[in-house]
Parts: structure tokens; C-alpha cells; sequence
């Protein structure tokens, strides 16, 4: 018959991914919806420190956060 790890298993890894793009990865999914020039920056600051509050919040405060015109001279 079936073995409970097979059935169990696919369901832990799609609550597992869904917990880290829902929960870590907010500030990265407002930056590409909002075309930040600063992509990058912020979806490698929420990858490494995403999961400390201090990241997350500086992350997600950036991404929400204008971005300032360049100016050329």
C-alpha cells in the first residue's frame, strides 16, 4: 500500500513554499510589481536576512519606499 512519508511529504513542502513566499518574500513581490530599479538589492537583503524582523522590516520599507529621480548633469 501507500507509505504515510509519500502522501505527507508533497503537502509539507507546499506549505513550506507557500510559507516562504507568502510570509518572507512580501517586500520582493511589491518591488517587481512596483519595477523598483533597487530589484536585486531588496530580494537579496529579504533572502538572507528575511527571516529576522529587522531585514524583513527594512526590506518591505524599501520596497514600498519612491524612488528618487536620477538626476544627470
Amino acid at each position: 500500500m501507500y507509505d504515510s512519508l509519500n502522501v505527507v511529504l508533497p503537502f509539507f513542502l507546499l506549505s513550506f513554499f507557500r510559507a516562504a513566499v507568502c510570509d518572507v518574500f512580501p517586500a520582493s513581490i511589491i518591488a517587481l510589481a512596483r519595477g523598483k530599479r533597487d530589484l536585486l538589492a531588496i530580494f537579496l537583503l529579504n533572502f538572507f536576512l528575511g527571516l529576522t524582523v529587522i531585514g524583513w522590516v527594512v526590506a518591505l520599507i524599501w520596497a514600498v519606499k519612491h524612488d528618487v529621480p536620477v538626476v544627470v548633469r
